[in-house]
């Protein structure tokens, strides 16, 4: 309820600090995912010229030109890391998701040029690409049609790709990296097949595109996954993850401006102002955009090869001692620093809840295809002082999930629902699921392994399903 009466300052900050007391202690380095920390100073200064630009609307470019300059050296930079020469031009977004819609957006108005006579377009994913491109399918219209992974590597295949392509395609896809894997598409084979088509293809380089030159540097082999790939008209990239800026700042680049057309939208037809957006918000803070400039400039070349070193000891700290833990293995070859961990001998549901309750994160991510259930890791700077510690409790935690039992209400739904249409179930039937598992009235049980348990048993459809029902749960009001 809206108070009657202003409250005080010290009233406000006592309140909020109150409701963060069950936040994620991301600044421990104990936490593996969400959270990318570059360190106190960059934080800082990130947060500092955020505040400082946080009036500032970036609607109008030409009111505020300061964000307009901003914008385009953070776009140059970013251009210069993925290989981009002076054509390539870049849009700043609020995140991946929005940077990938956009892309999609582009491929769907480059078809209504290009194709006229098209009336679905589609776009070719791996079953590994990011849950983005499926929203924007929803969003735009256009038809997401999926194709396996190489089942012991993770990789896009390209020979797949090629069989899905049809006189509907108009955009293919790849990873630079997966995000559930850690490992980078043979993107060069994929933008050689647009190029025989004649139709776009897109690097989805949300994780690794501003940090991924520096592994690189440091010797991890990977394929070239940028614009010096032929045949690669457009690439999106995080800020806000690898590039430790803060959050609402990502980048989509495109080959040319005239792809780039493709996803501004223009309005002058109603009777307000003449309306032009480079992406989906119109008004938006100019402090993400400073913000970003500012970390990057802070950083550096120096700087981000520092925290690059350290991720990647990081990284093959944590995949060496995972394969000389028993029962566990690391699933296909990470590239950069985001790993998962698949266990053979206990539940890594259950491995989830007791590393939580030895003060640590991990993300539970669900059986899909040949990629079992496993534990996801997205490491940072911070993590790297942790490695030996982490290593024994996740051994600790396999050794104690080793002796706890599955969930027999999920097996009993899997076997209840392997043969059913998931339209066919009633929402309350749904929810009720959840419900027995201790999901309910917008509560989390503090064990979460019977819930990822029933999750992993159930078709996608019915996940989804109750995903929305627990969402709708959690936000009442």
């Amino acid at each position: 309820m809206l108070p009657q009466k202003g409250r005080t300052r010290e009233d406000i900050l006592a309140t909020v600090a109150a409701y963060r007391e069950d936040d994620l202690d991301w600044k421990s380095g104990r936490t593996f995912g969400y959270v990318y920390d570059p360190g106190h100073a960059a934080s800082e200064i990130g947060k500092e010229v955020y505040a400082s630009f946080l009036t500032e609307n970036g609607l109008d470019p030409t009111s505020f030109p300061s964000l307009r300059r901003l914008e385009n050296e953070v776009v140059a930079m970013a251009r210069a890391q993925v290989r981009g020469g002076a054509g390539v031009v870049g849009t700043f977004t609020s995140g991946g998701t929005e940077s990938i819609m956009l892309a999609v957006k582009a491929a769907r108005g480059w078809a209504r040029k290009h194709r006229p006579k098209l009336d679905v377009p589609e776009m070719v994913l791996p079953v590994t690409a990011h849950a983005a491109f499926y929203k924007a399918a929803d969003y735009l219209g256009v038809r997401a049609v999926t194709v396996p992974v190489d089942g012991v590597s993770f990789c896009a295949d390209p020979e797949a790709i090629r069989a899905a392509i049809t006189e509907r395609t108009v955009l293919l896809v790849g990873s630079a990296p997966s995000y559930a894997h850690g490992v980078v598409d043979p993107i060069g084979a994929i933008a050689a097949l647009a190029a025989e088509r004649g139709i776009l293809c897109h690097t989805d380089a949300c994780v690794g595109g501003w940090l991924l030159p520096w592994f690189r540097r440091l010797g991890v082999a990977m394929p070239d996954y940028d614009f010096a790939v032929p045949g690669v008209t457009s690439i999106s990239m995080d800020l806000h993850k690898y590039a430790f800026c803060p959050k609402g700042a990502s980048l989509l680049l495109c080959h040319d401006a005239a792809l780039r057309k493709h996803h501004v939208f223009a309005n002058a037809t109603w009777m307000g102002y003449s309306v032009v957006n480079t992406a989906v918000q119109s008004s938006k803070s100019g402090g993400p955009i400073a913000a970003a400039w500012a970390v990057m400039n802070a950083l550096g070349d120096d700087g981000y090869a520092e925290i690059a070193r350290q991720m990647h000891a990081c990284t093959r700290g944590i995949v060496d001692g995972v394969a000389r833990i028993s029962g566990l293995s690391v699933l296909g070859e990470p590239q950069m620093s985001l790993v998962a961990i698949a266990s053979c001998r206990a539940s890594v549901f259950h491995m989830s809840d007791e590393m939580k309750a030895r003060q640590w994160y991990v993300q539970p991510q669900l059986r899909r295809g040949p990629s079992p259930e496993n534990l996801h890791l997205t490491i940072g700077p911070t993590n790297a002082r942790w490695v030996e510690a982490f290593l024994a409790d996740l051994a600790a935690s396999a050794d104690a999930a080793t002796a706890l039992p599955e969930s027999a209400m999920a097996a009993q739904i899997a076997q209840t629902f392997a043969l059913m249409d998931p339209a066919s179930v009633p929402d309350e039937t749904v929810a009720g699921m959840m419900g027995m598992a201790g999901a309910q009235g917008g509560a989390l049980p503090s064990r979460m392994a019977e819930v990822n348990q029933i999750l992993n048993a159930l078709p996608p459809a019915l996940v989804e399903r109750a995903l929305i029902e627990f969402m709708g749960q959690l936000f009442r009001s």
